[in-house]
């Protein structure tokens, strides 16, 4: 059975969701510092770097926000000039342009931004000068991509975009063009304030993480939602009420047992525990070495006490399979972004080799965030990128050790200063 579980700690919302007992997935949010990604702003254009092809924008964030040339032409690739212009021809310093943000101010640098909005509702992605219908790729039948292309036709107005959500299969048309209405209400008043207002400012605030949980994870596949906190328990029903009111019997609310928070109670805190780590274990007695960076994520994949009973290229693949089953549910727990290189431990035979690709390729599928597996470099590794658009979740749950500053390191006393 699928559960999901909320879990409200001080000034931070932390959710999980565990299949028969396993955590698969993994969210946090602090009231304080949350996520921008999906707010929109009306900014003003402060600097053109022709040599980037971008744009600075002053959102009023403190740190300006970066806007590529691709996110100021059309949405629709299709429409898009066959010649891409310059970066000056379409943006000029003192220009006023209302922007959303698709990735979070991350270390030093800014937001970055798009003109591409994008309106998530329960069923559906709200996209207002789009011009096309879409249709998620993780529903598989046919026969309903094509309802649902067809409803999203009939419904879309002028160059207004649709994109179907996995949550739309088996919807009626009503339930979906009522999804597509609310967000056409939304898009209007945000243009309202557009013309209202001047820059820079605030013109959209994207949901919490409570409602974008209820809204994106909540399906009728999930057998219980349990919550601890009494004001959040009555606050999800009611948006229960509002985006699935046939799962709302679902929810209750937690009362500690035996002194045990809600995540001790359902064995997530040890689990937790062990995917934040840098030396994760394999059920074989393999072991995984995990190493976060700004730039990229490693991760080493070892034999450890695994000895196998047959040969070594058969311990060595199934060790191999082993982690690429662990790494992408790891991915996700930890919401890891950016460049992902995994060093397996060399095989010799190349069907193999296919058959770990093939794995993690299947594996990378379950993801709620774009993940695309590159496949083995030249050096033997397998390489592949995950969207990152907010701080990895281990940044958010903890912060760096003020004596090593991150590196597990302290000088020795013989690599000390000497007076």
């Amino acid at each position: 059975m699928k559960q999901l579980l909320l879990h409200v700690e001080d000034n931070s919302l932390q959710t999980a969701v565990v299949q028969d007992g396993v955590l698969i997935q993994f969210y946090m949010e602090r009231s304080a510092g949350s996520s921008l990604v999906g707010n929109v702003y009306l900014g003003k254009i402060v600097n053109v770097l022709p040599g980037m092809e971008a744009a600075f924008v002053d959102i009023g964030l403190g740190k300006n926000a970066f806007l590529y040339i691709d996110d100021l032409l059309h949405p629709h690739a299709d429409k898009q000039p066959r010649q891409k212009p310059a970066i000056q021809e379409i943006a000029r310093p003192g220009q006023v342009v209302a922007v959303q943000i698709v990735k979070d101010p991350i270390g030093g640098k800014g937001a970055r931004v798009t003109t591409h909005f994008n309106l998530p509702g329960r069923y559906l992605v709200y996209m207002p000068e789009a011009g096309y219908v879409g249709v998620s790729k993780k529903i598989g039948s046919e026969s309903e991509r094509e309802r649902l292309r067809l409803i999203g036709e009939s419904i879309r107005q002028g160059q207004e975009g649709i994109i179907m959500r996995t949550a739309a299969v088996g919807e009626s048309e009503e339930a979906l063009s009522s999804d597509a209405g609310k967000l056409r209400r939304l898009w209007d008043h945000i243009v309202t304030k557009t013309t209202a207002s001047n820059a820079p400012c605030q013109l959209h605030v994207e949901a919490g993480l409570l409602h974008r949980v209820i809204r994106d994870t909540v399906a009728s596949d999930i057998g219980e939602i349990w919550i601890d906190h009494e004001a959040k328990f009555q606050e999800a029903q009611s948006l229960l009420g509002e985006m699935a009111p046939a799962l709302k019997e679902r929810l209750k609310l937690y009362i500690p047992q035996d002194g045990r928070e809600l995540f001790r109670y359902f064995d997530v805190e040890e689990q937790l525990e062990t995917a934040f780590a840098r030396k994760i274990p394999l059920a074989s007695g393999g072991y995984l070495i995990c190493e976060e960076t700004e730039a990229l994520t490693v991760i080493d994949v070892n034999t450890g006490k695994f000895t196998g009973n047959n040969s070594l290229e058969d311990t060595v693949y199934r060790t191999n399979l082993e982690a690429a089953e662990l790494i992408p549910r790891l991915l996700r727990i930890r919401d890891v972004g950016g460049i992902v290189i995994i060093d397996f431990i060399d095989m010799e035979r190349d069907e193999s080799r296919s058959s770990i690709l093939a794995r993690m390729t299947e594996e990378a599928k379950e993801d709620g965030t774009k993940c695309s597996i590159v496949g083995w470099t030249r050096l033997g590794l397998m390489e592949l990128t995950r969207k990152k658009s907010r701080e990895a979740a281990s940044v958010r749950k903890g912060e760096l050790c003020a004596a090593c500053g991150g590196t597990g390191r302290q000088k020795t006393a013989e690599s000390g200063n000497k007076s």
